[in-house]
């Protein structure tokens, strides 16, 4: 069976960006999604059509098709105050916090004498991704990998229906 739209596909990985290791795949906990639901980042989605179990590809995924390329309007001032007073705060320092639409992680652009300047784009918003890719499985989805949070009422976040 190959990769194709609305098929469930458990893959491992090793992302590079910049030439350094960004994040991987566990050998035990493989990255399980559905194609083509917008669910994984798109360039990687496309690359992997029509691929089938135990084949390996090395994909390269621009910007644009990635984390999207960096929007300056998503530059915002922070007050200084709303960090611990003692805590050094340096550009390039990732911090998360908590916000009305949950939580988002943002990086520090900027630093002001009463100011933060945080970057609210993904931290790889603008970096060409470099993936290695191994497909472990393919199948037909399931009602449930086509609706992961049917019956979570989301008051808890995803943490309360067992999802991340």
């Amino acid at each position: 069976m190959k990769v194709s739209e609305k098929k469930y596909v458990a893959i491992s990985y090793k992302l590079t960006v910049d030439g350094e290791v960004a994040d991987q795949s566990s050998p035990d906990q493989p990255l399980g999604f559905v194609s083509g639901m917008n669910r994984i980042i798109p360039g990687l989605d496309k690359a992997l059509e029509g691929l089938e179990v135990g084949d390996k590809k090395t994909i390269d995924v621009k910007a644009a098709d990635g984390y999207g390329e960096v929007q300056e309007e998503l530059l915002q001032e922070l007050p200084r105050n709303s960090f611990p007073e003692d805590l050094v705060i340096e550009p390039g320092m990732q911090f998360t916090a908590q916000t009305p639409h949950g939580m988002m992680t943002f990086k520090v652009a900027e630093v002001k004498d009463d100011a933060i300047v945080a970057a609210l784009n993904h931290p790889l918003a603008g970096k060409d991704l470099h993936f290695e890719v191994e497909v472990l499985e393919v199948r037909d989805a399931t009602d449930e990998d086509l609706n992961p949070h049917a019956g979570c009422d989301g008051s808890q976040g995803c943490q309360s229906c067992g999802e991340h």
